[in-house]
């Protein structure tokens, strides 16, 4: 990593403010000069070898591994010293690359077929990997190819004998701007030096965004094309509440942001004292606030922002980060360990949910033009019984706690519950037949994201426990749009009222059939949403931990009756802006302190 420089010409011209938005994946507002970095390209000669060779590139491939592992290891002791919870584990992915045998038998096998250089075969075998891993229709596991890039890079770094870029520019507090930065580069920042970042691309999904957090070091990525509008040494202010850009912020400008901030900061002091409040509307109607959560050590966020469980435990990243399928006993170590942590509150464990066969062994299917549309989710369980109920085996051993429930993904018909819950009592006969002991009774739910499901939820109801609304999937499923493609980005629309339809035809099913229905997609996140989807009806709402404070503020603001006249208003409405502008007034009205942080 190399930093830009600041030319004669560039240090005339005159200083216009300029704004850019991009995505906020950790919150905070600074100003500063910004360091253009550059990532320092890897010269890699291919070179032909000889028989008598191939054991001498197995030992340096060897030998890089054992550097590779060393180097990340110290990032991480790093890491857990600097970070306000000790999140170093966030680069085990990194170690389990190294371990991956599916990698390192590429890269042997290539050595000995191919006769070619150890650092030309490393390369193929990376790019191999990232490029099955981009044909998967899930947004988090495509982030997980900059962690594959990143350790690719580090070990032929070591194995050319190239030292990791140097930060010795970083004599001053800078502002980081970079086409991107890869998890371990962001690991070894130090936090006295970098107080913020923005880079062009990434999402809040990658351990980058997730690594920001951890460092509390505010963070825009996304922004396209920031690298080019800048050179070293340029004032720059960056508020990752917005996911706002602001170039050489004006006098008037940063006055007003010395005002935001200071409020900001009473807010959020304000809103720590809601930890053990219940989520209670100001005329007594009360709902469930859980967290979202992704890595077992996040059980003691949920704990510090006062959730009252878990509404979604993503499993999908122990399967991508082993890239194979996860043996039962270390998923049940997994989920053993977080309902331990959470118990006696509810941990919802969501069943596989990839967007393909990428990752799993023995299952040959075909390629898919539109694997978004194929086979994904439940339907690639049901069609691996086998593996589906190894998972569904480790959920159940962890269900001991009595804390436990299951919950399948993207439901389109009754029959699949169905199917899924037979293949959960053979699994149950399994475990009482190794004399395991399990919660028998344990409560199943049902992913509703796809428009199908919402239409026949009176059917599917009969079948679970509990729903969730997973408005993500559903809002594009319902437009046909997708969200993170930017010629159509604008179409995306959580209130269109076709979607707003979906959600009531849910709740109303669920209700009427005697179930409760959260939700567990973006729009739960969003405080504008909170008092519509209290007013729908929904009975619990599931965010990313450090959001629960403010939804519950929210939540604790507004009248549920006052809920529901909106919520009738908005099912009404005629377009989402109209829909919008009415969730606006209405937080406006009763918790304006609220937007200022969204």
């Amino acid at each position: 990593m190399k930093s830009d420089s600041e030319t004669p010409e560039h240090s005339k011209e005159k200083k216009q403010e300029e704004v850019l938005v991009g995505i906020g994946v950790s919150p905070g507002v600074v100003i500063g000069p910004v360091l253009v970095v550059v990532a320092k390209a890897i010269q890699i000669v291919e070179r032909n070898i000889n028989a008598e060779d191939i054991e001498l590139e197995i030992s340096k491939f060897e030998e890089a591994l054992i550097e590779t592992r060393r180097q990340i290891q110290e990032i991480q002791e790093g890491l857990g010293v600097r970070t306000p919870k000790g999140d170093s584990g966030i680069l085990d992915a990194h170690l389990m690359v190294l371990d991956d045998a599916s990698f390192l038998q590429a890269v042997i096998s290539g050595i000995h077929t191919k006769k070619k250089n150890v650092e030309t075969i490393v390369k193929e075998a990376a790019e191999s990997y990232a490029n099955a891993l981009a044909l998967v229709e899930d947004n988090y596991i495509r982030e997980r190819i900059a962690d594959i890039r990143d350790v690719s890079r580090r070990i032929i770094r070591n194995l050319s004998g190239d030292t990791n870029p140097s930060k010795e520019e970083l004599q001053h507090k800078h502002i980081i701007v970079a086409r991107d930065l890869a998890p371990s580069e962001t690991a070894s920042l130090r936090k006295d030096m970098v107080i913020g970042f923005a880079t062009d691309l990434g999402s809040p999904t990658s351990h980058t965004a997730v690594m920001a957090r951890a460092l509390e070091i505010p963070a825009i990525v996304g922004l396209r094309d920031i690298t080019n509008k800048l050179t070293t040494g340029d004032e720059v202010l960056i508020d990752g509440n917005k996911g706002t850009v602001i170039i050489h912020p004006s006098p008037k400008r940063l006055e007003e942001y010395g005002r935001v901030a200071e409020a900001r900061k009473n807010i959020v002091s304000g809103l720590t004292n809601l930890r053990d409040e219940p989520a209670e509307t100001a005329d007594g109607h009360r709902i469930v606030l859980s967290a979202n959560m992704e890595q077992p050590g996040e059980t003691d966020a949920v704990l510090k922002y006062g959730a009252q469980g878990v509404g979604l435990f993503r499993t999908e990243y122990l399967y991508l980060s082993k890239g194979a399928v996860v043996s039962e006993e270390e998923q049940s170590a997994v989920y053993n360990k977080v309902a331990a942590a959470l118990a006696p509150r509810p941990v919802i464990i969501r069943t596989l949910d990839l967007g393909g066969d990428k990752y799993l062994s023995g299952a040959e299917l075909p390629h898919e033009a539109n694997p978004f549309l194929g086979c994904r989710s439940i339907r690639l369980s049901l069609l691996q019984p086998k593996h589906f109920k190894g998972q569904l085996r480790a959920i159940l051993r962890a269900s001991v706690h009595g804390n436990v429930k299951i919950m399948y993904p993207m439901i389109s018909n009754a029959g699949e519950v169905v199917r899924a819950n037979e293949l959960l009592e053979e699994a149950k006969g399994e475990l009482s037949a190794m004399s395991v002991p399990f919660q028998k009774d344990i409560d199943v739910g049902a992913m509703i994201e796809i428009p199908a499901a919402a239409l026949t939820a009176d059917v599917i109801a009969k079948h679970v426990k509990f729903f969730s609304l997973g408005t993500n999937d559903l809002i594009q499923y319902t437009i046909a749009v997708d969200r993170i493609n930017e010629r159509v980005a604008y179409l995306y629309e959580p209130t269109h009222p076709a979607v707003l339809k979906l959600i009531q035809l849910t709740i109303d099913a669920g209700h009427r059939n005697g179930i409760w229905v959260g939700v567990c997609g973006e729009m739960a996140a969003d405080p504008l949403m909170t008092p519509l989807l209290l007013g729908m009806g929904v009975d619990e709402l599931s965010v990313a931990p450090s959001v629960v404070p403010m939804i519950k503020d929210a939540v604790r603001s507004v009248r549920y009756s006052g809920a529901k006249d909106l919520a009738k208003i908005a099912l009404s409405c005629k377009s989402a802006v109209e829909v919008l502008s009415h969730c606006r007034r209405m937080l406006n009205e009763v918790a304006p302190e609220i937007l200022e942080l969204v």
